[in-house]
C-alpha cells in the first residue's frame, strides 16, 4: 500500500493532455507522465485492503504486484518500483498507453472513490526506466539448444519470444508485413502509441538473442512441414484477424472500408512509407462500430481533416455510471469517452444500418437504415425512425470474428489441428501441463489466436504463460 491515509487526502488525477484543436494536427502522442510529486500523491492513494482484487484475472491479467509498486513510487524507490512491474510485465509502455485498465475497475477504493490511477503510475514508472537506462537486454548465460519458431509479432508473440529466449532457447519470430509488432505497428494509431516503443523492445530482444523474420508468411512463403523440422516447438501467435463484415445492400460501392485497411494504411503513411492511404478528408465519414478500434478511425479522421464524423453502434446507450449487471469488481458495463471522441464526432446509439447508397460511379454516398430498441435480447425497429445521411467514407469497425484460416492454420488443419467452435485454434486453457497445446505435436497456440479477440494485456498474459509452458515440454523431451 501507500500512504494510510493517502486515500482521504488526494484525488486521482490524470495525465496531461495537449488540446485537441492541437493534438489533431499531428500523430504524436499527446499524454504526458506524471511530474514525481504528483505520482507520489497518486501512490500514496492505494489502499491497505486486505484482498487487492486490482491483482488475477479480475484486475490484471499479467498478474502485476499493483500494492507494491504503488508503494515504491509513494517513497520515491524508482528503480525497485521498475523492477517489480517488469517481474511480470515485459512491456508496460505498452499496456501503459493501450490496455483499458481493468485494474483500475477491481480497485477496492473504486467502491467508493475514483479508483487508483494504476495504468498512469504503470505508465510513467516504465517511462522513468528507459529514460534511467534501467531497461536493459537480459541474455541467458545457459544456452539449451533447443530451437522454437513463434508465428506473429503482435505482443503475444513478443511477450512469448522474449519469455523463450530469457530461458537460454533459440527463438526465431516469424512476421509476414515488413515490420514487427503486429496490430500495435498496424491496427494502433501512433498517437495512442508511437512505434519507436516496439523499435526499442525489438533491439533489446536481438540482444537477447531473438531473430527477427519479417515479409515471411508462414504457410505461403515457408512451409509449416520446414518449421516442423527444423523447429523444436512451435508457437502459433496470429493474431484473429478476420474482420466481421456487413453484408447488405451497397457493400460493394467504393469508400466502404474494413477499419483495418484505413488504419494500417495510415500507420503506414505516417512510418513514411510511399503509398496511397484511404482518406477521410473533407468527407462524411460513417463509422460503423462503438469500440476501441471504431474510436480509433474516429481519431485518424479528425487527423485527415473530415468534414463530418459520425460513429454508430447498434446496442443502446451504457449508462454513465456502473451498471448492476457489472458489479465490482467485475470491468463494468458503461459509457466511455476516449480522446478521439474528445477531439470531435457525433455518436449515435440504437442504430440498424440496412444498406449504402451510391453514384454512377459507383462511390458511396449514404448510408440508410434506422433507429431499434431491444427487447428479450432481440433488436426491434421502430417505426418512422428511419434516415439516410450523407457519407462518402464508411469504415466498419466491428471487431474480428476469428484466425485467418489460408495457409498456415489451413496447413495445420491438414495434419489434425482442431479449431474450437468459434474457430480459433483449439488449446488447452489453465495453467497444468498440457495448457496451451494444440492436437499436433510441438504446436503451442496464445494470444487471440486462441482465445479470439481481446486485450493487450491478455495478449502479453496467454504469451508468458504459454511460455512457460513451452519450456516445461522441452526441458521433459530433454529427460526422455
Amino acid at each position: 500500500m501507500g500512504k494510510p491515509t493517502g486515500f482521504l487526502e488526494y484525488k486521482k488525477d490524470y495525465l496531461q493532455k495537449i488540446a485537441p484543436s492541437e493534438r489533431i494536427k499531428n500523430y504524436k502522442e499527446f499524454e504526458k507522465p506524471f511530474p514525481e510529486e504528483k505520482v507520489k500523491e497518486q501512490g500514496a492513494r492505494c489502499m491497505d485492503c486486505g484482498i487487492p482484487f486490482c491483482h488475477g484475472e479480475t484486475g490484471c491479467p499479467v498478474d502485476n504486484l499493483i500494492p507494491e509498486f504503488n508503494d515504491f513510487i509513494y517513497r520515491g524507490r524508482w528503480k525497485e518500483a521498475w523492477e517489480n512491474l517488469s517481474k511480470t510485465n515485459n512491456f508496460p509502455e505498452f499496456t501503459g498507453r493501450l490496455c483499458p485498465a481493468p485494474c483500475e475497475s477491481a480497485c477496492t477504493l473504486g467502491i467508493i472513490e475514483p479508483p487508483v490511477s494504476i495504468k498512469s503510475i504503470e505508465r510513467t514508472i516504465i517511462d522513468r526506466a528507459w529514460e534511467e537506462g534501467w531497461v536493459i537486454p537480459q541474455p541467458s548465460v545457459h544456452k539449451t539448444g533447443k530451437k522454437i519458431a513463434v508465428v506473429g509479432s503482435g505482443p503475444a508473440g513478443l511477450a512469448a519470444a522474449q519469455q523463450l529466449a530469457r530461458a537460454g532457447h533459440s527463438v526465431t519470430l516469424f512476421e509476414k508485413n515488413d515490420r514487427i509488432g503486429g496490430l500495435l505497428r498496424y491496427g494502433i494509431p501512433d498517437f495512442k502509441m508511437e512505434k519507436w516503443h516496439i523499435d526499442k523492445r525489438m533491439k533489446q530482444m536481438e540482444a537477447e538473442g531473438v531473430v527477427f523474420k519479417t515479409n515471411v508468411n508462414v504457410g505461403k512463403d515457408i512451409t509449416t512441414k520446414e518449421l516442423q523440422d527444423d523447429f523444436d516447438a512451435i508457437v502459433l501467435a496470429c493474431g484473429s484477424e478476420v474482420p466481421r463484415d456487413l453484408p447488405l445492400p451497397g457493400r460493394e460501392l467504393k469508400g466502404v472500408h474494413f477499419a483495418m485497411d484505413f488504419l494500417a494504411k495510415n500507420n503506414k503513411k505516417v512510418a513514411g512509407d510511399d503509398l496511397e492511404i484511404i482518406s477521410a478528408k473533407d468527407k462524411n465519414v460513417i463509422v460503423i462500430g462503438g469500440g476501441d478500434t471504431g474510436s480509433d478511425c474516429v481519431g485518424t479522421s479528425n487527423r485527415h481533416g473530415a468534414k463530418s464524423i459520425t460513429q454508430i453502434e447498434l446496442f443502446p446507450e451504457p449508462p454513465k455510471d456502473r451498471d448492476p449487471s457489472t458489479p465490482w469488481p467485475l470491468y463494468p458495463k458503461m459509457l466511455r469517452t476516449s480522446s478521439s471522441h474528445e477531439e470531435g464526432a457525433v455518436r449515435k446509439w440504437a442504430i440498424s444500418t440496412l444498406g449504402f447508397k451510391g453514384n454512377e460511379k459507383g462511390e458511396v454516398t449514404s448510408i440508410y437504415g434506422q433507429e431499434i430498441k431491444e427487447e428479450a435480447g432481440k433488436f426491434i425497429p421502430i417505426p418512422g425512425t428511419e434516415f439516410e445521411w450523407p457519407a462518402e467514407l464508411v469504415l466498419l469497425a466491428m471487431g474480428f470474428v476469428n484466425p485467418v484460416k489460408e495457409g498456415l492454420l489451413q496447413d495445420l488443419q491438414n495434419q489434425g489441428l482442431e479449431l474450437d467452435a468459434r474457430g480459433n485454434v483449439k488449446a488447452e486453457f489453465g495453467t497444468k501441463p498440457g495448457s496451451f497445446a494444440t492436437t499436433i505435436p510441438k504446436v503451442f497456440a496464445c494470444g487471440d489466436v486462441r482465445r479470439g479477440q481481446s486485450l493487450i494485456v491478455w495478449a502479453i498474459s496467454e504469451g508468458r504463460k504459454c511460455a512457460e509452458q513451452v519450456n516445461q515440454f522441452l526441458k521433459q523431451e530433454a529427460e526422455v
